[in-house]
């Protein structure tokens, strides 16, 4: 079949390549100048299967009321909010009983643990090389984080994965970097778990992707869909006036947070809004003052981790504010954490070395697992709003949404991850 990707995020790259591998004819289409030029551009790099859950759990709505006048919180509400923007949060909320969030953790870890497992086949077939590392750990700053965790740490026993409880010294051993005078109880190790460049792997495999004929169109807008001919596109480049229409035998939408209004002359709305994450990514000053992997600070839901030959910091959680706008509280954080626990480690802002700070649009949806597969409107797919767990879902999804395609049974259970899901 002749497919249209629209979307070149490391969503759309994994679903081309995919794609590719079946033998279809695919074109990708881009607003960018590059693939993985926005979600997918500098995120924590985490891959850790057993701590990919859903937002909306019980008890969220209280602890995010009581995050509102910490200095260091990790989730905010930040106007100004838009009329979706509202919506979305309500159906958050009723989204955080047990019966829901239990049976949307069971479909997110089912894809988390496949699409590693993806991920890991295609990085060895074709032996890519990319700042990647394995181990993670969750280190807990005090006695109320270790009783915190314990709910999850179950969830982890149920799902089979392999981790410890360590002391503070053990987790010493585990990461030797880690600030002498910071006093902590204790962590959690995964050492399945691993830390990789998102962005990096995603353009090697828009490498292998073009090797097998896949064509990717840059700097090209796409209408919203047709609805009395939605496989037929309307594109043209950025910066001028005359789109074309393009015909395909099927269209995969993976544009990220603009998905939404691509779809709604289909009658599809699709409850998805972006959820603003924040990172700052340094050069090293010294590796041995470094994280050897990742590690998350539990309290804060920070990431820190090494990259080759820089330090990436991740974490925040923004509803609402405007896309251009950094909240200076935000990245602050970001600071504080890694001078905690690596003092030193990094070439930071102030000495010139080119910090890089950057702010983006994670597409979320309320419940939390994505929408992959058929619409029921001919032609026309879907895989999106993988929220913060993009680059850990990738691969899975792709694999499933090009397994859907040809009519054949995805490797992974998908119940619950269709359009079916909109309408409970």
């Amino acid at each position: 079949m002749r497919v249209a990707v629209i979307g070149a995020g490391i969503i759309g790259v994994t679903t081309a390549f995919e794609l590719a591998v079946d033998g279809h004819e695919v074109t990708v289409f881009e607003r960018r100048a590059a693939v993985a030029e926005e979600a997918s551009f500098a995120n924590a790099g985490v891959v850790a299967p057993g701590y990919v859950t859903p937002w909306a759990a019980p008890g969220m709505p209280g602890k995010i009321a009581g995050y509102l006048l910490r200095q260091h919180a990790p989730v905010r509400v930040t106007l100004p909010l838009t009329r979706h923007d509202i919506e979305w949060m309500w159906k958050w909320y009723r989204s955080c009983d047990l019966a829901t969030y239990s049976a949307n953790r069971a479909r997110m870890q089912r894809l988390a643990f496949y699409s590693r497992t993806r991920l890991n086949e295609i990085t060895e077939h074709y032996q890519f090389e990319y700042d990647r590392s394995l181990g993670y750990m969750v280190v807990l700053r005090g006695e109320k984080d270790r009783k915190l965790v314990q709910p999850g740490l179950q969830v982890l026993r149920d799902a089979g994965v392999a981790f410890k409880e360590i002391d503070a010294a053990q987790a010493r051993l585990v990461e030797p970097a880690i600030n002498p005078d910071i006093s902590f109880v204790g962590a959690v190790h995964l050492p399945s778990d691993e830390v990789g460049n998102c962005r990096q792997f995603a353009l090697l495999l828009k490498n292998q992707a073009q090797s097998r004929g896949v064509l990717f169109e840059f700097n090209r807008a796409v209408a919203p869909l047709d609805p009395a001919d939605p496989v037929a596109l309307n594109v043209w480049t950025l910066g001028e006036a005359a789109p074309a229409r393009r015909r395909f035998d099927a269209v995969i939408v993976c544009g990220g947070v603009e998905s939404p209004l691509l779809l709604v002359p289909l009658g599809l709305k699709i409850p998805l809004i972006p959820v603003y994450g924040y990172s700052i990514s340094a050069p090293l000053r010294e590796p041995l003052n470094a994280p050897r992997s990742a590690l998350m600070d539990e309290r804060y839901k920070v990431a820190i981790a090494r990259l080759g030959s820089r330090v990436r910091v991740a974490g925040s959680a923004e509803i609402g504010g405007l896309p251009g706008k950094k909240r200076a509280a935000s990245i602050q954080t970001l600071y504080k954490v890694l001078h905690d626990w690596f003092p030193g480690a990094a070439q930071l802002a102030n000495t010139g070395s080119g910090v890089q700070e950057w702010k983006g649009a994670r597409p979320m949806m309320p419940d939390g697992p994505p929408l992959i597969g058929a619409t029921g409107i001919p032609g026309v797919w879907l895989n999106l709003g993988h929220g913060s767990s993009g680059w850990a879902l990738s691969c899975g999804c792709a694999r499933a949404v090009a397994d859907l395609m040809a009519q054949r049974v995805p490797e992974v259970d998908i119940e619950g991850l269709g359009v079916e899901r909109l309408a409970a």
